[in-house]
């Protein structure tokens, strides 16, 4: 079986090899990053299956690289912030920009890995897994097409992080089925989710906010009080 390739991003010498030590050890392969603008070098010739960031980088920030990897080069890669910044805006304001997942430092490597492993197990490319045999959900005028994992309204494509899609496609599958959050974590992380309780509602946010940019006079999601969410 084919090693998953994490890249790591941390300009820390001690902590980058030891994420290096720890990720090998556990049958990764790795490639090692030291600065924002290095990454974003090494992302255009390599093909990362998750992505490890610090925040704080020399170059260019990992605020910066978050919004390169989502807006300008369109990676959907799971990204894993590991910050020394423990603020809850800090935290939030990054899963905004892009992120999937977020630790803070000093970090234990068992916690690390588990992060690594649920997102790994969720988004990594699945080669024999069969092309669902419905090619496209329509709801109003969003479509969604699990095959390319494109999403659309009016032919103008979206561009989403992969947990955004995965909660979007989830929704337009059952459109008035209402799910929880504790729903969500289930199908969506499958392993469980170990991060901040209001980490759904930021994706949630962030999906609103791109769908309603697209367009404006439809409502796509709708919060139902005391139980969780649905497409309106």
């Amino acid at each position: 079986m084919e090693k998953s390739k994490i890249l790591i991003v941390e300009d820390d010498t001690d902590i980058n090899h030891l994420l290096h030590r720890m990720l090998a050890k556990s049958g990764y392969d790795t490639i090692q990053a030291f600065s924002g603008t290095e990454a974003k070098l090494l992302l255009q010739l390599e093909s990362p299956d998750l992505m490890i960031l610090d925040l704080m980088l020399p170059g260019m920030t990992g605020e910066e690289l978050i919004s390169a990897v989502r807006e300008e080069m369109g990676l959907n890669i799971p990204i894993l912030v590991l910050s020394a910044k423990a603020a809850l805006e800090t935290k939030v304001h990054t899963l905004k920009s892009g992120a999937d997942d977020y630790l803070t430092k000093p970090f234990e490597p068992e916690e690390v890995l588990a992060h690594v492993y649920a997102a790994l197990r969720r988004y990594k490319k699945e080669t024999d897994k069969k092309v669902p045999e419905i090619k496209e959900y329509v709801y109003k005028k969003l479509r969604l097409c699990p095959k390319s994992r494109k999403v659309e309204i009016e032919g103008e494509e979206l561009t989403l992080t992969v947990l955004e899609y995965d909660i979007l496609f989830l929704l337009m599958k059952e459109p008035d089925k209402v799910y929880s959050r504790e729903n969500l974590y289930e199908m969506v992380w499958k392993d469980g989710y170990y991060g901040e309780d209001n980490t759904i509602n930021v994706h949630i946010s962030n999906l609103r906010r791109k769908l309603a940019a697209a367009d404006p006079e439809e409502e796509y999601i709708r919060t139902v009080w005391g139980i969780g969410f649905k497409m309106a």
